[in-house]
């Protein structure tokens, strides 16, 4: 039996002067801190190199992270979003299980002590953690990993080394359930043990390995090393161990179950019971309702391609951690997503082979034309491939098709056009019934991108400000709305007349038309 559990059993029935003797005893014969029995040591002794603890509120998650600190790590560095959310986790430290503040300092938020030292960190804002860069700690916390993006996540693990070849390192991440779409990245993250939709789920504290190429994962059988671009790379291990207010009888005795059971749904089930699955609290100006974009992943199935293909789109990369992504369409069916690395694309004409290799039935091409797409446009035009040039800012070509599609709606520019059609596509009541490829991180992409009313009409994000909110590009959920333009498709004879020529000759361009 657990001397946690022993201790309990027995606390209730001592008088005051015997309760300080025990306390005396546990501060000079017991480590600084031990782990409660069940899932909170389960975690603590895990062999994980990436541990995601808890789901449920009261599972002692926080605690886990301070307790490996103190007994089993050298150099570590708990993070939280914002740093006054520190406060809470120092004052646990130093007060309550310390019950001393010699060695803090506060305001470098560094405690040293018994040979160790702590550091709290926070990332308030994306770009915070280029603070953080090349500081090697052997433990990286997250608490309430959910409220980071993905981006500052991948940045900060960076730096997990040790200069002492013994010292374990690992990265342990506590928090609930996502309660926003923002969060939805962690369970893609670790989708085995939390998405129920996985092909082959895990079970709670099961390891699986995983490496990362370009920002993409992708699962290895083993911890074998495999070879990535000539080099040998070793898969890190993952797994996630759930945890309930059940498992922590010092909150179960603080009647802290009772406020969780008197929650509202979803809060409920996701503070309660750790249900990663519960509903989603929505953002009000979210521009593709998450239950919209789930129904259009349900009607996909892999053979749904039928006839000839309709569209092309492709966003383009623009260096760095970008991607080039490619959709197609047939009818109201989209293909599985291409996507390549920043690094595979390095220009213009190499972004075109690899759009025209995807390419079928002479298929219009949508090229977000700025940057480098300007370039692949170009060499598109160049091998006659009937390409749409879509310039997001444009705002002279909204006002012609919002007069010819609608006058009830204004839009600002031709980015909210296409992305709002694409959300009236979505709609299951009037909509056209679409299927989309099940893909997490594409769902992530639609569901995080936002639209305000403006004195002009109605604005999207765009994508320099989705980055700074979720900290990557929306390079998928942009590839799929820039197929989703409807282009009449042009003889390619006919369009490469039609380009040499500057005053269009309309019964030249009705021959021409096909469908």
């Amino acid at each position: 039996m657990n001397v946690i559990t022993e201790l309990a059993e027995v606390l209730d029935y001592l008088n005051p002067e015997e309760l300080a003797e025990v306390d005396n005893i546990l501060a000079s014969e017991l480590p600084a801190w031990v782990p409660l029995p069940g899932p909170q040591s389960t975690a603590y002794d895990c062999e994980a190199d990436i541990l995601y603890y808890g789901g449920a509120a009261g599972g002692g998650k926080s605690d886990l992270l301070l307790g490996l600190a103190l007994t089993k790590h050298q150099r570590s560095i708990i993070y939280r979003r914002e740093g006054t959310q520190n406060l809470a986790l120092t004052d646990r430290l130093l007060n309550d299980i310390l019950r001393d503040r010699k060695g803090w300092n506060g305001q470098d938020h560094v405690w040293r002590g018994m040979g160790r030292q702590i550091e709290f960190g926070a990332t308030k804002d994306p770009g915070d953690e280029q603070r953080y860069q090349g500081r090697a700690h052997d433990l990286k916390g997250f608490d309430e990993i959910c409220h980071f993006t993905e981006g500052q996540f991948r940045f900060l693990i960076g730096w997990l080394r040790s200069a002492d070849p013994s010292q374990r390192k690992r990265i342990v991440c506590t928090g609930n359930p996502p309660r926003d779409e923002d969060g939805q990245w962690v369970i893609s993250f670790w989708s085995p043990w939390l998405d129920k939709r996985h092909p082959n789920p895990a079970r709670p504290g099961e390891l699986r390995w995983f490496t990362t190429v370009e920002g993409k994962d992708y699962e290895c059988p083993n911890s074998d090393p495999i070879e990535v671009d000539g080099q040998l790379v070793q898969p890190l291990s993952r797994t996630f161990i759930p945890s309930r207010v059940q498992d922590n009888i010092y909150m179960v005795q603080s009647g802290y179950m009772a406020m969780l059971q008197a929650l509202p749904e979803p809060l409920r089930s996701q503070m309660l019971m750790g249900d990663f699955m519960a509903g989603i609290v929505a953002n009000p100006l979210q521009l593709f309702p998450t239950e919209w974009v789930d129904a259009a992943m349900a009607r996909w199935t892999p053979d749904g391609a039928k006839g000839e293909m309709d569209s092309v789109g492709a966003d383009i990369s623009r260096g760095g951690k970008d991607r080039t992504v490619i959709s197609t369409r047939y009818g109201t069916w989209y293909g599985p997503l291409k996507c390549y690395p920043g690094s595979a694309v390095p220009d213009g004409a190499t972004a075109a082979g690899l759009i025209i290799a995807e390419t079928r039935d002479a298929a219009p091409v949508h090229v977000d034309a700025l940057g480098v797409g300007g370039e692949t446009v170009g060499h598109l035009e160049s091998n006659d491939i009937q390409t749409v040039a879509v310039v997001g800012y444009d705002t002279e070509l909204v006002k012609y098709e919002v007069d010819k599609a609608s006058k009830m709606l204004r839009l600002r520019n031709y980015r909210a056009l296409i992305h709002w059609r694409f959300r009236e596509m979505l709609d299951p009541k009037t909509g056209d019934n679409i299927a989309l490829p099940p893909d997490q991180e594409l769902k992530s992409d639609l569901c995080s991108i936002c639209f305000k009313l403006t004195p002009g009409g109605i604005l999207v994000e765009s994508k320099e400000e989705i980055y700074k909110r979720i900290g990557r590009s929306p390079d998928k959920s942009d590839s799929v709305i820039y197929c989703s333009i409807n282009t009449l498709k042009i003889n390619r004879t006919v369009s490469r007349l039609l380009q040499q020529r500057e005053n269009n000759d309309e019964d030249l361009l009705r021959q021409g038309l096909r469908g």
